[in-house]
């Protein structure tokens, strides 16, 4: 009686194993890419338009495809955010792997149909923490992880930014910044959108961090498209096995 029992126990034991559903390793890209955009205040609905338009310009950029194609795994994973105060953060379009046009316009209608997530203040503290929870959910796997804010102010909401930069920094993680540059004749707040020194300064010294960090000038949110798009191709060729050259 012992040994049947013993016998079906093993066999029960064998059933659990067999059907117990197999991990699979997340699928290898070239690079983690969070796309992070300010949909702050200042940000009037007809700068918003200009810069969702403008991202799914840049993302849908022949330049920008070939650079998302030409390294090893010839994809990599994107993923795009919006972001204001403090607690105000969304996931606007999930993460995708991008190895092709047909994947980037995709992408790029997703981003055009999707409603505004947020208008508030400025928290980027925010916009990074939320960033580095988003790489660390990805579906995804890579060597390289790069957090991309873009943003046409200073942090006035939220812990501080150079505490959730040096976390993100310590973490592995690269944080680059595309600054929308405002005209002090149309800023309601010159101290928020110029502060002293610039804000492409406030941003080298306070925001950006890791390898091969860097900020791109879009000279307002008209230029935001062509600011990206530049920003992109630098962040992506820069990648072991990228050679490019750069857009006009």
């Amino acid at each position: 009686m012992a040994n049947a029992l013993t016998r079906i126990a093993a066999l029960f034991s064998l059933a659990l194993v067999l059907a117990a559903p197999v991990a699979r390793a997340a699928e290898a890209v070239d690079m983690l890419l969070v796309l992070a955009a300010d949909v702050s205040r200042s940000v009037t609905e007809a700068k918003f338009r200009l810069q969702r338009e403008g991202a799914a310009a840049a993302i849908t950029h022949p330049d920008v495809v070939k650079a998302m194609t030409s390294g090893t795994h010839r994809r990599i994973a994107v993923c795009f955010v919006e972001w204001a105060t403090a607690g105000q953060q969304s996931v606007v379009v999930d993460w995708s792997a991008i190895g092709g046009a047909a994947e980037a316009r995709s992408f790029g209608d997703r981003l055009i149909e999707a409603p505004r997530s947020f208008a508030g203040s400025t928290s980027i503290s925010g916009a990074i923490d939320f960033s580095v929870g988003q790489l660390e959910r990805a579906p995804f796997a890579s060597d390289r992880r790069v957090i991309d804010i873009s943003g046409d102010g200073n942090n006035n909401s939220g812990r501080a930014v150079t505490d959730a930069r040096d976390d993100a920094i310590e973490k592995g993680i690269t944080i680059n910044a595309l600054v929308i540059l405002t005209l002090l004749s149309e800023s309601f707040r010159p101290e928020h959108t110029n502060p002293p020194g610039g804000l492409e300064k406030y941003f080298r010294d306070n925001v950006i961090g890791g390898s091969g960090s860097f900020t791109v000038v879009a000279e307002g949110h008209e230029a935001f498209g062509r600011a990206l798009t530049k920003k992109l191709i630098q962040e992506i060729a820069g990648l072991p096995g990228h050679r490019l050259a750069a857009a006009e």
